[in-house]
């Protein structure tokens, strides 16, 4: 089982930078893809970035490419999520998440196995 924390939302202007991160706890979390998802408002929940916790592979949707970047440290048992030049359209609540040996690629929401709470972040304009 694992258990996911997700810290670091908040209101930024546009252009603006913020950094969540996601900590995690469990038995078994090596054994699982990790990745962001967001929730706009009135939207359904989309995929993000997908990172694998032993050999650094990561994939990006391609509206956050360029501007955001996922990274790990499984000391701490620890993910972020870097958030660059961030746009009123990435206003939204980001999860974490986890699936049981999924490759990056195919990380999609319904194929997730656990989720955190959330952390809202609001950019601006």
């Amino acid at each position: 089982q694992v258990q996911l924390v997700e810290s670091g939302g908040g209101l930024v202007q546009a252009g603006g930078s913020l950094r969540l991160s996601c900590a995690a706890s469990g038995r078994t979390f090596s054994s699982y893809t990790m990745g962001w998802f967001r929730q706009a408002p009135g939207k359904e929940r989309e995929f993000v970035v997908g990172i694998s916790w032993f050999g650094g592979r990561t994939y990006y949707a391609d509206s956050v490419k360029g501007r955001f970047t996922i990274s790990r440290d499984n000391a701490k048992n620890t993910m972020y999520l870097q958030m660059n030049s961030l746009k009123p359209e990435d206003t939204a609540v980001y999860y974490c998440a986890a699936a049981y040996q999924l490759s990056v690629a195919l990380l999609t929401t319904s194929r997730c196995d656990y989720w955190g709470q959330g952390t809202q972040v609001t950019v601006s304009s």
